[in-house]
């Protein structure tokens, strides 16, 4: 299943309805100075307003963090949500329904309706699987849950069930087609629908709003799998959802670390044991993905597995996926359980401080990484340390840029006694050169940057017919490809605001510079702004043509077409 799609056109009228300053003043309290609005960052500390939002344009700016965006931005950034959630709150905020169609697995489309039906059908399975646990099928398994810690307080608050061992219990009392497009269900080679889950002890997976998008069973005997979870879905996909972050943000939204264990029964004990702090992965390895999610919530993640050699190869694993999510801020560490532990035998074990003391003094991943890659090596000779070099640049190549990414290096000359911090230097001696360009061209307000700057700000001036007049393949100055993108977006797409216009450039390469050209400040009174484009536009075209006439004067044959273009441009000069 692909993720569920809002039409563009919705999400273009919903940025015109939208007043952000309403808007922003409901979650942060703004104060009116002169054309701007403005309030303390919520991005970052500061003791003096540096977060500006501009009515006109329905954009906002930090001038202390850079922060910056439309009305969604703002919700993703501010209530951490995802693109689809923060659409559906702000449309939710002016009152309007969203229309998203999602592609299922057979290629057609899923309409909201329908998705919703599905949601239902999970709300009643998880019923029916709970009335089981406590009717008599469901004794062996509910006598496996106490016998593990589970008081029936746990079980209503996780919401745990039993699916009997019965191939038609479910599909004798629901749809046998949303029984297999929710995964509860599964077609025999005769075409018959039969119940997936059964004999199994049930763990209803919810998502962040706490929407029940998905099952994972546990075996009662030996029969494997032990685990069983719900397939992909268009409500499901394990990749990128843990167990148990809807009960910890509905107890903390905020936690200082959260702890991501291997499996939905250690998250239940610890829960049980009054740490409340812990998500499972979905019996798949830790992802980026899951990490990008999580770092939503905490700056500190604790990555808990078991110590053997496969929590070791696992932890590794982890390791390895999260490195591209290590921005400044951000903190992982790696926490290896003794031997023959897993987190609710160790808390039973050790009680509450000393577990939780296990998490605070576990191995922050720096001393993990160069402990596992320097493993094996001599570090004494040449060879060791040349081996240590080649081992680790390819991960500390993957960091992100910044402070930690510096540091990482600097360890790594320090135990290889390698300068290997030379590419590095060199690379943020040219990106910092780069930027100081970047911002001297931003100063000078040439005549690109000021036309740029205008369209960006006042999309309806693309509909000026000077601007069809551009040849621009004899357009030569820095920015003319985005000058280009900025005219042809907005004929294409005719956006009302600059915030619709920015919403096109979401996720692009283009997305920055076009946000630094939207909080330009022109300092250019509303009715000479059309004035000043078409002076700008002039000076481009202007340059357009001494472009062209330079390039035709170089030239020692001309064709017909091009001696007339010279004739032309020469009695223009005159």
């Amino acid at each position: 299943m692909s993720e569920g799609r809002i039409p563009r056109q919705f999400i273009d009228d919903l940025l015109v309805r939208v007043d952000i300053v309403d808007l922003i003043d409901a979650h942060l309290p703004l104060k009116k100075t002169g054309a701007n609005f403005i309030a303390r960052c919520p991005f970052h500390t500061e003791k003096t307003p540096s977060f500006s939002v501009n009515r006109n344009k329905q954009f906002y700016y930090c001038f202390g963090c850079g922060a910056s965006g439309n009305a969604i931005t703002f919700l993703m950034e501010f209530n951490r949500l995802d693109f689809v959630e923060a659409v559906e709150d702000l449309a939710a905020f002016v009152g309007v329904d969203v229309p998203k169609e999602s592609v299922s697995a057979r290629g057609s489309p899923q309409k909201k309706d329908d998705l919703g039906n599905l949601y239902q059908l999970m709300e009643q399975a998880t019923a029916f699987y709970t009335d089981q646990l406590y009717a008599k099928a469901g004794a062996a398994a509910l006598d496996y849950l106490r016998g593990r810690g589970v008081d029936d307080q746990l079980m209503r608050e996780y919401r745990l069930g039993y699916a009997p061992d019965a191939w038609q219990s479910l599909s004798g009392r629901f749809n046998s087609q949303a029984l297999l497009d929710t995964g509860l269900a599964v077609r025999n080679d005769a075409g018959h629908a039969y119940d997936r889950f059964r004999g199994r002890v049930m763990f209803p997976i919810r998502d962040k709003r706490g929407r029940i998008i998905g099952f994972g069973g546990r075996v009662l005997d030996d029969s494997t799998p032990k685990y069983l979870n719900s397939p992909e879905t268009s409500l499901f996909h394990k990749g990128r959802e843990v167990y148990g972050l809807y009960e910890l943000l509905k107890k903390n939204a905020k936690p200082e670390r959260i702890l991501l264990v291997e499996g939905y029964m250690d998250v239940i004990a610890l829960a049980g044991s009054g740490i409340d702090n812990a998500v499972a992965a979905l019996g798949t390895a830790a992802s980026q993905a899951h990490a990008e999610l999580l770092f939503r919530f905490s700056a500190e993640l604790v990555f808990c597995f078991d110590g053997d050699r496969a929590g070791r190869e696992a932890a590794w694993r982890a390791m390895e996926a999260v490195f591209p999510c290590l921005k400044d801020g951000r903190q992982v560490r790696i926490m290896l359980l003794p031997e023959a532990e897993d987190p609710d035998s160790l808390v039973r074990k050790e009680g509450v401080e000393r577990f939780q003391a296990r998490v605070r003094e576990s191995e922050v991943l720096s001393d993990y990484f160069f402990a596992q890659i320097a493993r094996g090596l001599q570090l004494s000779s040449l060879e060791g340390r040349a081996q240590l070099v080649g081992k680790a640049r390819p991960y500390l190549e993957k960091l992100p840029a910044g402070v930690f990414r510096e540091m990482m290096f600097t360890r790594l000359k320090t135990l290889s006694e390698f300068n290997t911090l030379d590419v590095s230097k060199n690379e943020s001696t040219l990106n910092r050169n780069a930027r100081l360009q970047s911002q001297r061209d931003k100063t000078r307000m040439t005549a690109a940057r000021m036309a740029a700057a205008l369209l960006v700000q006042n999309p309806c001036l693309a509909e000026r017919s000077e601007l069809r007049e551009i040849d621009w393949s004899t357009l030569i100055f820095s920015g003319v490809e985005l000058f280009k993108n900025i005219v042809e977006v907005i004929w294409a797409q005719k956006p009302a605001t600059t915030a619709v216009l920015l919403e096109s450039y979401r996720g692009s390469d283009d997305e920055k510079p076009v946000k630094a050209l939207a909080f330009l400040e022109l300092l250019i009174a509303p009715e000479n702004i059309e004035n000043v484009f078409l002076d700008a536009l002039a000076g481009l075209l202007k340059q357009s043509a001494e472009n062209e006439l330079e390039r035709l004067l170089s030239k020692k044959v001309l064709t017909l077409e091009e001696k007339e273009s010279l004739r032309k441009l020469l009695a223009l000069k005159k």
